[in-house]
């Protein structure tokens, strides 16, 4: 008699195919979010809390992300002053007074990428006809690209 192959099974009891499972990157990303819930809970709304840890989610990052990070946080902080830091998803972002996610940052080894990512979330007011982008590769900062990224920033919260 040979081996029976056990198969990976979901909560419904159906079997679930290797390629249906989620990523190792995906998996703890799941636990950051229910950890960021649980906390939220605790602090809701507290901005010294939420600060606390997006910073330390920041200090995390490799470089050039962990700069691109913190200078992201100054251009966020000095242009929408009302929004909270927090993390989501294990990723440094900003939520208006309701606790929806405006905007956020996605450094590239998070998921392996090419490049960060600097997004916004349907809370934030960009809305522009019938199409408007609501994220934006980041390989780098430059001058020119942080009064874009500020100028984006108002518009959202406003």
């Amino acid at each position: 008699m040979g081996k029976i192959k056990k198969t990976a099974q979901s909560t419904a009891g159906k079997a679930v195919k290797k390629s249906q499972r989620f990523t190792n990157e995906e998996q703890a990303a799941i636990r950051a979010r229910a950890k960021e819930l649980k906390a939220e809970a605790r602090a809701s709304k507290d901005r010294a809390e939420g600060e606390k840890a997006l910073l330390s989610a920041v200090a995390a990052m490799q470089e050039p992300d962990r700069t691109i990070a913190q200078k992201l946080h100054n251009i966020i902080t000095a242009n929408a002053p009302g929004l909270l830091p927090k993390t989501w998803y294990g990723m440094p972002a900003y939520a208006n007074m309701d606790g929806k996610v405006v905007c956020y940052f996605r450094d590239r080894q998070k998921f392996k990428e090419r490049y960060a990512m600097f997004g916004f979330n349907d809370s934030a007011n960009l809305d522009e006809g019938a199409l408007w982008p609501i994220a934006f590769a980041l390989p780098k900062l430059t001058t020119e690209v942080e009064t874009k990224i500020g100028a984006l920033v108002k518009k959202a919260v406003s």
